[in-house]
């Protein structure tokens, strides 16, 4: 069956999609057609949303982001390729989930509601759903990305990611994702080939993490795979050496 040239990157939380500027490229040259639309309220220069915030981004909701991205797909002539990091890890599972998808990429992605996180995964983004804040939006700190997302790129390049990368978040996406049951997973549904990415590295969503949810799946007639890149961040998709991560995927997508 031919594949879809189509596909979608979507980013995940604190971050937007200018994220994926190399990826498009590469894609791109590979002769793919690819979209990497912002998340609601996340368009914009890095520098400037954290200046000034988004008018639109408090109002952004996980339910939101997958609405968002099925309009886009609704567009197209076919279904596509869904690639999703971190929170659009799990936006990616929705979408695969609803029937949107011609195969589904999940690279460091969270956990659905019916899925408990680990406690590595509690310590580092409890303060990303603002229960104990009286601020109306998540903004990571250095030391906070340099832990989260940045821990194994070298000191000198920490704040240069930060300045090009890091943007505001909205508590209402994170606080969906634990709370909404728009936001339950069924595993026992058939659905397109899924791939599982995790980042052997990752303070966010580690790697026992990513095992548990690509073992969750249990329709037998439905493809799941799994691939651990040992040493890699959640920044898995900037940090030096990311053209290994992205092959991998195109490779597994052109044999399913």
């Amino acid at each position: 069956m031919a594949k879809s040239k189509h596909i979608i990157l979507i980013h995940g939380n604190f971050v937007n999609n200018l994220s994926w500027t190399e990826w498009k490229k590469y894609y791109e040259q590979k002769g793919y057609t690819v979209h990497t639309p912002a998340n609601p309220g996340h368009d914009g220069d890095p520098a400037k949303l954290r200046a000034r915030v988004h008018p639109d981004l408090v109002k952004t909701g996980f339910i939101d982001v997958v609405n968002n991205i099925n309009s886009i797909i609704k567009s197209l002539r076919e279904k596509p390729l869904i690639i999703g990091h971190s929170m659009a890890g799990m936006a990616t599972m929705k979408l695969v989930e609803l029937g949107s998808a011609a195969a589904g990429v999940s690279i460091d992605g969270a956990p659905p509601k019916n899925v408990f996180p680990p406690f590595q995964t509690l310590k580092t983004a409890l303060p990303a759903f603002g229960f104990f804040s009286f601020k109306k939006y998540f903004m990571g700190s250095r030391k906070w990305y340099d832990y989260s997302f940045f821990n194994t790129i070298p000191d000198a390049e920490k704040e240069k990611a930060f300045e090009k990368f890091a943007v505001p978040e909205s508590f209402k996406v994170s606080r969906q994702l634990v709370l909404h049951s728009f936001s339950n997973i069924d595993f026992k549904k058939p659905h397109a080939p899924l791939l599982f990415i995790g980042g052997g590295n990752d303070h966010i969503f580690p790697t026992g993490l990513t095992k548990t949810l690509a073992g969750k799946y249990k329709d037998a007639g439905s493809r799941v795979d799994l691939k651990i890149f040992e040493g890699k961040s959640h920044f898995i998709c900037g940090e030096p050496g990311w053209e290994k991560v992205a092959d991998y995927i195109l490779e597994w997508y052109e044999k399913v």
